[in-house]
């Protein structure tokens, strides 16, 4: 069980570790979150899970206690020392924990062989989810992942076409189907964040579509002009100026003068895979 706030307060104090806001240390103390989490990723006996930022080890203990096997990645070294001296000794076997960067190592050094079928339960820093979203999209594809984010992560994530809709949406709703999730209040943090979480439910598609990567570079580029026209965005980015595309567009109702956020995900999954590269 996670401990709660005054107990999370007294081992922090005794392990000499102050949260680091910059890292996004708010660590979960209820009880409830963790089982929601692991019933949401369907956490069985011999799961191979990816845990980004165990922080205290709440969920990692967890996942041990369910059965399955659990690679992890800590940036802080002070908490990194904390796990390897408490949870290491306990699962010689099951626990694999790795000191560094989630960026730099999105699945925290799962070996090829297990990269088949695993799963990610992870409590995401704001800072990096975007670019570790983008990461994990670029290599072998999780059977499913619960994550913790801030509301607003979870909201662009999953937006429809639209408002907070942008190129990472894309990419991740190409590949996974939104599946119910569950919102979390700040209340289950010590410290309290001043934000609303929520635990974000994604499921691996059937058949998940991957964009190349220099489309991927043009659907990014085109995003960071958001607020222009379709048909002026794509002139430099694809030899015909997009007129095949907008022709796709046409017939689904849309016009050039269409910003990018209002074309919706089955026809951005149409986009020429002939994209010119960015001018320097």
């Amino acid at each position: 069980m996670p401990l709660s706030p005054s107990a999370t307060r007294d081992l922090l104090a005794q392990i000499s570790h102050h949260p680091k806001r910059a890292l996004g240390q708010n660590f979960l103390v209820d009880g409830n979150i963790v089982h929601k989490s692991l019933a949401l990723a369907e956490i069985k006996p011999g799961d191979a899970v990816v845990e980004v930022g165990p922080g205290l080890g709440t969920l990692t203990t967890a996942l041990l206690e369910a059965g399955a096997e659990v690679w992890a990645i800590e940036r802080d070294h002070g908490l990194f020392n904390h796990l390897a001296a408490t949870l290491g000794p306990r699962f010689p076997d099951r626990l694999h924990l790795l000191e560094g960067d989630a960026v730099e190592f999105p699945l925290a050094g799962l070996p090829a062989d297990r990269a088949a079928d695993f799963k990610i339960v992870a409590n995401l820093p704001y800072a990096i989810s975007s670019v570790w979203m983008d990461g994990i999209l670029g290599g072998p594809l999780p059977a499913r992942m619960v994550l913790m984010l801030q509301l607003e992560s979870a909201q662009r994530f999953t937006a429809p076409n639209g408002g907070s809709f942008g190129a990472i949406t894309i990419f991740l709703q190409s590949a996974f189907q939104v599946a119910p999730g569950h919102k979390v209040a700040a209340a289950c943090f010590f410290p309290r964040p001043e934000v609303e979480s929520y635990l974000l439910n994604l499921v691996r598609r059937t058949e998940p579509y991957r964009f190349p990567d220099a489309t991927k570079s043009v659907i990014r580029g085109i995003f960071q002009q958001r607020r222009k026209q379709i048909a002026h965005l794509l002139r430099d980015r694809l030899p015909d100026g997009g007129a095949a595309w907008l022709q796709e567009l046409a017939a689904g109702g849309l016009s050039g003068q269409a910003r990018p956020e209002a074309i919706p995900l089955e026809l951005w999954r149409r986009f020429p895979a002939n994209a010119l590269p960015a001018k320097t």
